[in-house]
């Protein structure tokens, strides 16, 4: 299950690593794999590459829309938090 709060500690390290490299776009190892349980199945994390150069086993991250993509079903998907419905 995706929640917010685990989608924008992985934004807020994306937004920190590309600071601190000022490049154009980064490829880095997954540092979340261990600790978030959908993270497992992404080995790289690509900042502000390109969805059409980035590699579809990889999370890409954009910064111009603060969002992360997931390449599935063919297509490059927007990851969101789940919901949970309560009775």
């Amino acid at each position: 299950m995706v929640t917010k709060e685990e989608i924008d500690k992985v934004i807020a390290w994306c937004e920190n690593v590309k600071k601190e490299r000022n490049r154009i776009y980064v490829i880095e190892r997954n540092m979340f794999r261990e600790q978030i349980d959908w993270m497992r199945r992404f080995p790289l994390i690509e900042i502000d590459r390109p969805k059409e150069i980035a590699s579809k086993n990889n999370l890409v991250y954009d910064s111009t829309m603060k969002q992360l993509w997931q390449f599935m079903n063919n297509d490059w998907r927007r990851i969101e938090p789940d919901f949970k419905i309560q009775k």
